[in-house]
């Protein structure tokens, strides 16, 4: 018993211990890595998966063609004509893509069927105005009749790029007076936890039956986040698509958020008030453009009863008077 006792208080055997407990913990602390598992592989397979089945739910969605994000096939008989006649060459518009975009118009088959109109119209516009002269404008001079004419195939010739037009600004219009409110919703989802993509994903449904067309762009969005190599290219093509600067702004907001690790809920709070500030600053505007645009009318449809109901007595106690004598 004592020279157990004497071995273990033994100067050399403590060191040796000691020694030997080092070399093991250095051995385990090389081999760890090793022979763990590889959780952040893991997770980021994991992360990998999610972010495919979001990309392939997203493009399945895209693909149902519900609303305006997938447009109707063209008709057969407008292809073929196009097509024959080659008009997507001889119509060529460079910036004809970015204005389908904008008025929510999308696929080969909105292009078929803008060139098929812009050939179509001008020629329908045109008989019909050279029947309306023979009908009811068999007195007028020639040039008048030319004039007529001509009118009417020039504005057949500009209808689909003004209806075109006219459709974009009431998309837009649609889109800004709900997308104030969609701003404030996305920053209680992504204070709440929310990632972007969940974020609008969960925003474009709540505020679809007030704006689909918000609700399309949201959809788009968050499709494109899903699949883009990059995350700026899907926040700049929502900014091309609307064409409006408070999008823009947010845009913008949101790829700096990005870039430098800023916080993304102070983002969307700044940028949810000062869309507040342009909502209002565009109703103020409309409302003090009124007066103006009141006046003709005032002017046509106003004063002459005003003159009537006025001079009108007047004018019958005249006619006594003088009828009287």
């Amino acid at each position: 018993m004592n020279n157990l006792v004497d071995f273990l208080i033994d100067p050399l055997t403590i060191a040796g211990a000691l020694g030997a407990l080092a070399c093991f913990a250095t051995i385990v602390t090389f081999a760890a890595p090793a022979m763990s598992e590889d959780k952040l592989g893991s997770r980021l397979k994991e992360v990998a998966k999610k972010r495919e089945e979001l990309r392939k739910r997203s493009r399945a969605e895209l693909a149902k063609g519900t609303g305006s994000l997938q447009h109707k096939n063209a008709n057969s008989f407008a292809k073929g004509l196009v097509d024959r006649l080659n008009l997507q060459k001889a119509l060529a518009d460079d910036t004809l893509s970015e204005k389908l975009i904008r008025a929510g118009l999308r696929g080969h088959a909105a292009q078929t069927m803008f060139y098929f109109y812009r050939a179509a119209l001008p020629i329908a516009f045109g008989v019909a105005a050279f029947i309306y002269m023979m009908m009811f404008g068999s007195a007028w001079e020639l040039h008048m009749k030319l004039g007529a004419v001509v009118g009417g195939i020039a504005a057949g010739f500009y209808a689909p790029n003004l209806y075109l037009k006219n459709l974009a600004d009431n998309r837009r219009t649609k889109i800004m007076q709900a997308f104030p409110d969609s701003l404030d919703m996305m920053l209680i989802c992504v204070e709440s936890g929310m990632s972007i993509e969940m974020a609008l994903q969960r925003v474009g449904q709540e505020i679809a039956p007030a704006s689909v067309e918000l609700a399309e762009e949201f959809a788009l969005t968050t499709a494109e986040l899903s699949y883009l190599p990059e995350r700026r290219m899907a926040y700049e093509n929502l900014a091309r698509r609307t064409a409006h600067p408070g999008v823009k702004a947010v845009a913008m907001a949101l790829t700096q958020a990005e870039k430098y690790g800023t916080p993304v809920g102070q983002a969307l709070r700044v940028m949810a008030k000062e869309n507040r500030d342009l909502r209002l600053s565009e109703a103020e505007k409309k409302a003090a453009s009124l007066p103006p645009k009141l006046t003709v009318p005032m002017i046509v449809f106003f004063l002459p009863v005003l003159f009537a109901v006025i001079i009108g007595p007047a004018m019958i106690q005249v006619n006594e008077i003088l009828g009287s004598q």
